[in-house]
């Protein structure tokens, strides 16, 4: 999480390495990478690092890394930390990424082969500016990283894929978003966008969407009240200029936007002033708006998704998802939950057949068909050995926990005797909580 200052050799074989971070940085954030490594640049000041077997996919996936720097550039700001690099960790690495400074750490389940997940990078790029450049006082205030990263990602994304992309993506995380809630439960403290954290409670065990998408929902509600994008990102940047180098908390979030607005906009501030932001900081459950999100690419899976509840398998084929992107498949498996409608047995098999999703090669594409599988009861034995090998060959927690819990409601004997077959091999954090999903452990 620095820049490389020497290399020096010290004898045969060995480098002495030195490295500098002249920006001021929490110390979560400094991290040491060793292993077999090769290096793959991308662009002047971005490269990718990874083993040398992963090199050239790695290399294809994040081509585009300099235009989401670039981008986030003209968001956000000067990006201060000189270089921006990525290194493809292992497949037990249990996140989709870590922001570390210079250098953020990436799972090898983005590899994709068609740059379909590379929001991810976005979303890294993005801690350039909130959480790491601005940071948090406590994991209390976790979602003044996350919330604001999200929007910011967001941002990105819609100024290269287009303006749909915005909503779209905010749809389908609010599914995502939904799901956390209804299972933790409406009244959960977790689901407060600042839980109380007091006593000893562990961060990890409040960890879900929520700081993300209930965090990036208040950010976008907020953006209408203070007169709309351009008056919004005036003030992010101000947040961003005034907050450098600093730990912040919720408050000074709060004071800062009230106090901007005073003196740039008094007709937002007073709108400012009406928002019950005690129920959007501190009260459980969803967002406390109707986010009004609307998307034609949304629109046709859901039409698709009438189609098959209505007719099932009859006239369906590959053919159906020509032109879609990789969110649009993501988005229509989803839906199928969402519908409300009873879902005839048998239809995530179908789904499969008609679809080829249990050779998809998108690990976010195959998470949503095995999630919806499960969750009708299928247990035809391809399908069991395919869901074996997804969750025992990567350790992202986004995918395992989700896919054990479901598995265990299934066959919770194979489940936890699969986990236990394979515990080593999972990152500590990923251990501790399957162990307490699959209630191996309190």
């Amino acid at each position: 999480s620095g820049l490389t200052t020497a290399n020096a050799p010290q004898g045969v074989g060995i480098t002495c390495s030195s490295f500098q971070q002249p920006v001021a940085v929490p110390s979560y954030l400094i991290a040491l990478v060793v292993g077999h490594l090769e290096k793959r640049e991308l662009s002047p000041r971005c490269a990718v690092w990874c083993e040398p077997e992963r090199c050239e996919a790695a290399a294809h996936e994040f081509a585009e890394v300099e235009s989401f720097l670039t981008t986030a550039e003209k968001i956000c700001g000067p990006y201060v930390w000189g270089r921006y690099d990525i290194l493809l960790l292992p497949g037990s690495f249990p996140y989709g990424g870590m922001e570390n400074p210079c250098l953020t750490f990436a799972t090898p389940t983005l590899l994709a082969g068609d740059r379909s997940n590379v929001n991810v990078i976005a979303h890294e790029i993005a801690h350039s500016w909130t959480g790491n450049l601005v940071g948090v006082a406590s994991w209390e205030d976790f979602w003044l990283n996350e919330g604001f990263t999200v929007y910011i990602e967001r941002l990105i994304m819609a100024q290269l894929e287009g303006p749909e992309s915005f909503d779209f993506n905010a749809m389908l995380e609010w599914t995502h978003l939904k799901t956390d809630v209804e299972r933790y439960g409406l009244e959960h403290p977790y689901t407060c966008l600042r839980p109380n954290l007091s006593g000893g409670v562990d961060p990890d065990d409040a960890f879900s969407s929520v700081p993300y998408e209930k965090g990036f929902n208040l950010l976008n509600a907020l953006r209408p009240v203070v007169g709309g994008q351009e008056a919004f990102l005036g003030w992010l940047r101000a947040y961003l200029r005034d907050f450098a180098g600093q730990s912040i908390t919720t408050p000074q979030f709060h004071a800062h936007l009230l106090s901007y607005f005073r003196a740039a906009n008094p007709a937002a501030s007073e709108k400012l002033a009406q928002v019950d932001w005690a129920k959007w900081i501190d009260a459980p459950g969803m967002p406390p708006y109707d986010p009004k999100f609307a998307s034609v690419l949304a629109d046709r899976c859901k039409e698709l998704v009438q189609l098959w509840l209505k007719s099932g398998p009859t006239g369906r084929s590959i053919a159906d998802l020509q032109g879609w992107n990789t969110k649009q498949v993501c988005f229509f498996l989803d839906s199928f939950a969402e519908s409300g409608a009873e879902l005839p047995a048998g239809l995530a098999a179908q789904l499969g057949e008609a679809y080829g999703l249990a050779r998809s090669g998108n690990a976010e594409i195959l998470f949503r068909w095995l999630s919806l599988y499960l969750k009708q009861k299928l247990r035809e034995p391809a399908v069991i050995a395919k869901l074996q090998e997804f969750i025992t060959s990567q350790g992202r927690m986004k995918f395992v926990r989700p896919l054990y819990r479901l598995y265990a409601e299934v066959d919770s004997a194979a489940a936890c005797a699969l986990f236990q077959a394979h515990r080593h091999r999972y990152h500590a954090i990923a251990q501790k909580m399957l162990a307490r999903d699959l209630k191996l452990e309190s």
